[in-house]
């Protein structure tokens, strides 16, 4: 490396050779930061190297933050789930989409009651189809062991 393009706040943009270049920030107390290695020739820039790193790991830290956290919400039915528990069980979905969190609804199955397994994709179905207008199916209904799974995330 002979040359490189120096650039930075209180220096004179320009192609310098790498002894000029060190020099300069040498001269302000500074370091020598290469920026593009694949460009020609290579962008280096004076700048304070524990600065540039402290205010990196703050912007990191600020967009993890303003980040939006994914919930799943967990709804529990068993094949022969009645109409009354469906409807309170609606209702709590339709609220935890509203507020943006994704719903995990599954049907557990429990010692012989796996023999229902349409029954248990019925209800999911009709589940997913009452929920249509507040919610897209991520997962359709799948069979896990002794659970039946149904993923809904909330339409934006």
């Amino acid at each position: 490396m002979h040359e490189v393009r120096l650039v930075g706040d209180n220096v004179e943009q320009g192609i310098y050779s790498f002894q000029e270049a060190m020099r300069i920030a040498d001269e302000q107390n500074l370091d020598l930061v290469e920026i593009s290695a694949s460009a020609n020739p290579p962008v280096c820039r004076v700048l304070d190297y524990q600065k540039f790193l402290y205010q990196k790991k703050r912007k990191e830290k600020e967009q993890k933050a303003n980040s939006a956290k994914i919930v799943i919400k967990e709804i529990r039915f068993g094949p022969q789930t009645d109409e009354h528990d469906y409807n309170f069980k609606l209702k709590h979905a339709q609220e935890f989409l509203k507020d943006g969190n994704k719903v995990k609804a599954y049907v557990f199955f429990r010692g012989r009651s796996i023999m229902f397994k349409e029954q248990g994709e019925l209800l999911l179905a009709r589940f997913a189809n009452d929920l249509q207008d507040v919610a897209k199916v991520e997962q359709l209904p799948k069979l896990e062991g002794k659970r039946m799974i149904l993923n809904l995330a909330p339409k934006k």
